[in-house]
């Protein structure tokens, strides 16, 4: 039986199609990872990869070995998780105070109390997706059909909810005294909506849909802060009405209002690495269809409002 080191080498080039960004994801050296792949083919007796300057291709014999090593690898950490020794899977929550993500992952805890779900926090879909394809994180949230091609190729995602979007204001703004804001109540006004921030184009890409024909400006970039702390006082210089989501935390001196007529939604799904093998991996997807069906998460309201590229991605699928 080859080392399972040598298997999750192999599968790391043969899901990345190129060595120095498998050598990234598993944190080691690309002459070491060459070793092993090398280490494994002469074990088998067979070339597992065509090797050329310009790219790194499966033999048929590769070919065939991926769904084997997939299943041995799976089997080792079934062994390890009875053992107490799993790893702890890596989920992204994109920023503390976003509700959805926190509860999902809260019950997956729940579910599988034996294992470890460490929350990590990435700040946009975009920017975990990075992570997730060189396997340094497992999981994320966000809007999927924002995504860049390229990313989702790699990716698998599961709907979890239209989550009704929001804008902060300052205290002291004309709309702020009111219960709910019509979203034709910001037309001439300019909105933040993360432009410029490299990690979250998603949600700057979700906000141009949405304010387009109405008469409503995203704000040009602002300088990228990291953290709660920086990102409010920023807000607070700017004093630039922000979009966000129903459960988005308060902010000093500012108040969240639900946008209206209609309602906007932000599309969010559990995002992870197409392959992903971890023994707590099935309690973080039960405990997002739990909470969707428990909380009628995806149910679309009446007067609900997605973009349409959106209505694809986020039909149910297994």
């Amino acid at each position: 039986m080859p080392d399972p080191r040598l298997l999750r080498a192999f599968l790391a080039v043969a899901e990345e199609l190129h060595f120095t960004r498998a050598a990234a994801r598993l944190y080691v050296a690309q002459q070491a990872l060459s070793r092993d792949v090398r280490r494994l083919e002469r074990e088998l007796g067979a070339e597992l990869f065509v090797r050329t300057t310009r790219q790194v291709t499966l033999t048929p014999d590769g070919e065939r070995l991926v769904p084997h090593a997939r299943r041995v690898l799976a089997a080792h950490d079934d062994l390890l998780a009875a053992l107490g020794q799993a790893r702890p899977l890596l989920v992204d929550l994109n920023s503390p105070g976003l509700a959805t993500p926190r509860r999902v992952l809260h019950r997956a805890r729940e579910l599988a109390p034996d294992h470890e779900l460490m929350a990590r926090y990435e700040s946009g879909l975009t920017g975990a997706a990075a992570e997730l394809l060189a396997g340094r994180l497992d999981a994320s949230f966000g809007r999927f059909a924002g995504l860049d091609p390229a990313l989702r190729a790699g990716l698998d995602h599961q709907p979890v909810r239209y989550e009704p979007m929001a804008v902060i204001l300052p205290e002291d703004h004309p709309l702020a005294g009111m219960a709910a804001v019509p979203l034709d109540a910001l037309a001439g006004t300019t909105v933040y909506a993360g432009a410029g921030n490299p990690r979250t184009p998603e949600w700057t890409d979700l906000a141009h849909r949405l304010f387009e024909g109405r008469g409503i400006e995203v704000a040009a970039p602002a300088p990228l802060a990291v953290g709660d702390e920086e990102f409010q006082r920023i807000m607070a210089k700017t004093r630039t009405p922000v979009l966000a989501v129903v459960d988005f935390p308060a902010m000093p001196a500012s108040v969240l209002r639900p946008l209206i007529d209609p309602v906007p939604l932000a599309p969010v799904s559990l995002v992870w690495r197409k392959g992903l093998v971890h023994p707590a991996f099935d309690a973080l997807r039960r405990a997002a269809a739990e909470l969707a069906a428990a909380e009628g998460w995806l149910r679309l309201p009446v007067d609900g409002w997605i973009p349409a590229n959106d209505n694809v991605t986020m039909r149910p699928h297994n």
